[in-house]
């Protein structure tokens, strides 16, 4: 509430005596002091963006100037020597041949019909024939023995009923919807469009349910590989299903991936993803504290780091936040070029120097942020609120080889952005389409993404991939290229 004084109140007060006037001040100076702590807290709120939180571009009010952390390199800009080209190339054999004769009279007036043929010049035109669906009739033979009992020949496997659509128009649909992120109004739109293939939204959720349930097993394949795998990612994001906030939940390496959803994002959650409980190698993270309750490695993500020291650096001037940069940068490009001489880890002098290094920018940090007074009585319980600085500095100081651990193991990637990456996509299809009608189409939805990241990520083609789910020929070994 304002505080509100009228002169008179004021001569009342200075007629009390000296005290009732220093406790009117120091009144005052207490209400100042908390205006300012909270001006500050708005500012900060306000300077936070993408360059130096963890908010999505797509958030920042005012869109700040590029502060690219990449460091400009020697490199010449477009593809580099070695780097295979998808320029086009001539043919052999082109599927028509059109010859343009020359005909009439040439610039020099004479009659080019009469001129003595040389050769002819070739130029090629790549383009998509018309594409229409073609309709495949599958008879049975129909005999009558001698007992008078009519046999019916056995049809292919998954020609079922009289009329029904076959196993690319299914896959084609998944693909668009799934790995395409398209609406599935806008789905059903395409295929009318481009392939004369009228479908309503029904079909396509029938198709997707039919993916979701084949790749049951190649789900549990990919969960088993990554809790054999030396070095994880995890990472969580907000979702909404039906209206309501969830949270998608990732694990991932560089060959697989896996989602799930849950309603919440703590140690529940993570545990019923089913990774973790099995898990012995090291996770990557945020450095959210639920994912320190379980009895593994841990790493943390020094890209989330960067942008907090950043933030700090900006905002309140700590030239101990810039340092910390500057070091962490310095070991990751040491560690790449070591990584690149084939070497597997750095030499103990090296470690023990860039050790130090780290602990006296901690400790300056502290000495630019000291322990707040705590003589003064708490009128709230729990753990005393800090500064961000503070914050920030006790995570790197108590996990300090979690935080270095890219440096004493190669194998440990400096930041998070393969969990960043894998989640990425879920964020562009809620803004594309919005969010998930059901859970049994989000459950769906995290299964086929995980099977097609996990076949991004292999080199293996997305879309004979999912013609295969739909191949009632295949065996569930066709499903898993990802194990070969």
């Amino acid at each position: 509430m304002p505080i509100q004084l009228s002169k008179n109140d004021i001569r009342a007060i200075y007629h009390q005596g000296e005290d009732a006037v220093v406790s009117l001040v120091e009144m005052l100076m207490a209400k100042i002091n908390f205006l300012e702590a909270e001006i500050e807290k708005l500012k900060a709120q306000l300077t936070k963006d993408s360059h130096n939180s963890s908010k999505p571009p797509s958030s920042d009010y005012h869109r700040p100037k590029p502060k690219s952390q990449r460091k400009k390199s020697s490199k010449h800009k477009g593809g580099q020597k070695g780097h295979k080209g998808h320029t086009l190339k001539q043919v052999e054999t082109p599927d028509h041949i059109v010859v343009h004769p020359l005909t009439g009279k040439g610039a020099c007036g004479c009659n080019l019909e009469d001129a003595r043929f040389l050769r002819y010049e070739k130029r090629q035109v790549f383009d998509i024939p018309p594409v229409e669906m073609e309709v495949t009739e599958h008879l049975g033979e129909v005999k009558q023995c001698n007992c008078g009992i009519c046999h019916t020949a056995q049809f292919a496997p998954g020609v079922t009923a009289p009329v029904q659509y076959g196993e690319r128009i299914h896959a084609t649909m998944v693909y668009l919807s799934t790995y395409q992120l398209l609406p599935q109004k806008r789905t059903t739109e395409v295929m009318a469009d481009l392939f004369d293939v009228h479908l309503s939204e029904g079909t396509l959720n029938t198709s997707i349910t039919h993916a979701y349930k084949r790749l049951a097993e190649t789900e549990e394949a990919i969960k088993d590989a990554l809790v054999n795998a030396p070095v994880i990612h995890a990472d969580e994001t907000g979702i909404y299903i039906g209206g309501k906030r969830l949270w998608e939940h990732t694990c991932g390496t560089d060959s697989f991936t896996y989602y799930y959803f849950h309603q919440g994002r703590g140690f529940d959650a993570i545990e019923a993803g089913k990774i973790l409980v099995k898990y012995a190698g090291r996770v990557v993270h945020d450095g959210w504290p639920s994912y320190f309750k379980f009895d593994i490695l841990h790493a943390l993500c020094n890209a989330h780091h960067r942008r907090e020291l950043v933030f700090i650096a900006e905002q309140f001037r700590q030239q101990w936040a810039s340092d910390m940069i500057t070091l962490l940068c310095h070991i990751k490009t040491v560690v790449d070029r070591a990584r690149g001489a084939d070497c597997h880890q750095l030499d103990p002098r090296t470690l023990n120097r860039y050790e130090k290094i780290y602990d006296k920018i901690i400790t300056r940090g502290y000495d630019t942020n000291p322990v707040p007074d705590t003589k003064k009585k708490r009128k709230k319980r729990g753990r005393k609120k800090q500064t961000p600085p503070r914050n920030l500095l006790d995570r790197l100081h108590i996990y300090k080889d979690e935080t270095l651990a890219f440096m004493y193991d190669f194998n440990v990637p400096f930041d998070n952005n393969t969990s960043g990456r894998d989640l990425r996509m879920t964020k562009v299809k809620q803004k594309i389409s919005g969010c998930f009608r059901s859970e049994k189409g989000a459950r769906a939805f995290c299964r086929i993404r995980g099977f097609i990241s996990t076949l991004m990520k292999q080199g293996h083609n997305v879309m004979e991939s999912l013609i295969n789910c739909f191949d009632h020929s295949c065996t569930q070994s066709n499903l898993l290229p990802l194990m070969k």
